[in-house]
């Protein structure tokens, strides 16, 4: 039997929001041996049961005692339910139940279609309309669908202008707080994701995936025109420009063009004379910094380009080339 507080939480995809329990239904005990299941659909001759408990704090209204105490702790702060593996707390049983089992490692919810498994239900039901295609989440000001509920909130404050999350240490807002998240590693030097291959090491995990295809050669982006691949979109983008003979970018003192803006910027350095990377071992300055890098793998002994036939690794992306026609 489960006590009056529980029932109103486990019909929830994340994690219990206790001012939303006004709108979900709970049974009385005095039901709970009728034989029905409790997500049955409502009796429509029954009527809508009184909300007759209200709250003294701001005068919300609940069907269900049960749904008033849970409502109480959002005034109070009260998180009775505590962690024993690390301490946290939370103001609904439910709620640190799901949250153990990320220590526990337990996945309860199986996909029927591929047998991935989740920790939540909610989980589930998202990870199910990867296979289904559906989108039941609508943008009210654009009709632009989502997969996730949370994932229309992300998205209409685009439309808002909302960046509610604030870096602390320079104040850029962001609208998501995993942009947050991977802003404030810029400030920290945290770099949590590491190649399996050669051990470097990066701050977004986007950054990873694409530095790994180095060692798998994996080119994903094809060229529409020509059929070549790329490790990157970005690379794509550019590529593309050659077909289409667009040069974006201008250089200011000679009317030179470029493809790409970084390629126009190290060009302007031939015209100011300006060298900024500078070697932190020798203080050798470089107008570029691909060219910085590749020096100081003289200073390393850093070898990154390995030969697939034998092994053999170079210094530069050039001498392996080179090598590799002795094959």
């Amino acid at each position: 039997m489960k006590k009056e507080g529980e029932i109103t939480v486990t019909l929830k995809e994340e994690e219990v929001e206790i001012g939303d329990l006004i709108n979900t239904r709970e049974r009385p005990d005095s039901h709970s041996d009728s034989g029905k299941s409790p997500s049955a659909e409502p009796d429509p001759e029954m009527p809508k049961p009184v909300r007759q408990h209200h709250c003294s704090h701001c005068e919300k209204s609940f069907c269900w005692s049960g749904n008033l105490k849970l409502h109480e702790k959002t005034h109070t702060g009260e998180k009775p339910y505590q962690c024993s593996q690390c301490g946290k707390s939370f103001a609904v049983l439910t709620n640190l139940k799901r949250h153990e089992r990320i220590h526990t490692g337990e996945k309860p919810y199986h996909c029927s279609q591929c047998g991935i498994s989740f920790i939540q239900l909610g989980h589930l039901k998202a990870h199910e309309r990867t296979h289904t295609g559906e989108k039941p989440f609508q943008c009210s000001q654009c009709g632009k669908s989502f997969t996730k509920k949370g994932q229309v909130k992300e998205h209409e404050r685009i439309h808002k202008g909302e960046k509610p999350f604030q870096c602390s240490h320079c104040g850029k807002s962001c609208t998501r707080i995993r942009n947050l998240k991977k802003h404030a590693r810029l400030h920290n030097g945290e770099k949590p994701y590491q190649c399996s291959q050669c051990g470097k090491s990066f701050a977004v995990l986007t950054n990873l995936k694409r530095h790994e295809r180095i060692h798998t050669g994996e080119k994903p982006f094809q060229c529409s025109h020509c059929g070549k691949n790329c490790t990157q979109i970005g690379y794509l983008k550019v590529h593309e420009r050659i077909h289409t003979e667009e040069n974006l970018y201008q250089c200011s003192q000679c009317e030179k063009s470029f493809t790409q803006i970084g390629y126009l910027k190290a060009h302007e350095r031939i015209h100011t004379g300006q060298k900024p990377f500078q070697c932190s071992q020798c203080g050798k300055s470089f107008t570029m910094l691909a060219s910085l890098t590749r020096h100081e793998r003289l200073h390393t002994g850093e070898k990154p380009f390995q030969c697939s036939q034998c092994e053999k690794s170079f210094t530069w992306l050039g001498s392996l080339k080179e090598h590799e026609k002795t094959h």
